[in-house]
């Protein structure tokens, strides 16, 4: 899905676990939940490949485990990762859809929130393509928006105040999305379009 989501009202088929509008490239980085437990926290990354660009297929082929190692020096430390989160937002707002709302994708690695550790086994992980110094782009905080909307109407363990960053789940180990990731503008565009679906 490409920028363009102004009034947008995606929706979550919650028995597939898939985002209406997004390209759905299958991930084989995820299993199963834990029994009897479900998502309550939205975890938000920043990702750049190779490091501080944007553009190319470099960031679906990691989480789809086909990524071209003699592309760039970066990828061959990286290429033996096992790493998706469920959701890319592009810089253009575009939205591409990895793993399955009801599963486990493989994103946050070692973490905790609030004394509870393996954000993983109930967490989605969203993944926004920038750099902790770059600025993140309007569409993107867009694209945000509407994505956390359709996930807290389907899935009513999920709130906007259950929405971190890698750094808050990783602290010292990880610093995204970084100083450059707008908090206030990411909230209030959430605030404002959960408003008008009500």
């Amino acid at each position: 899905m490409a920028a363009g989501l102004e009034g947008k009202d995606l929706q979550i088929d919650t028995s597939t676990g898939i985002l209406s509008g997004a390209e759905f490239t299958p991930s084989s980085n995820c299993d199963a939940r834990p029994s009897g437990i479900e998502a309550d926290l939205m975890v938000i990354h920043g990702i750049s490949l190779p490091p501080g660009e944007f553009g190319g297929p470099w960031i679906d082929q990691l989480f789809t485990n086909t990524l071209a190692v003699d592309a760039h020096p970066h990828f061959k430390e990286i290429a033996t990762l096992r790493v998706s989160s469920h959701l890319l937002l592009r810089r253009n707002g575009r939205i591409t859809q990895f793993v399955k709302f009801h599963e486990r994708a493989w994103h946050a690695g070692r973490s905790s929130y609030k004394g509870r550790v393996d954000c993983n086994d109930f967490s989605i992980g969203i993944e926004l393509e920038g750099t902790d110094t770059q600025p993140y782009e309007s569409a993107q905080y867009l694209a945000l928006a509407v994505v956390i909307n359709a996930l807290c109407k389907a899935y009513p363990r999920l709130s906007v105040e259950r929405l971190v960053g890698h750094s808050d789940v990783a602290p010292g180990r990880k610093t995204d999305p970084g100083p450059a990731f707008d908090w206030p503008k990411a909230r209030l565009s959430i605030a404002k379009l959960r408003a008008k679906s009500r």
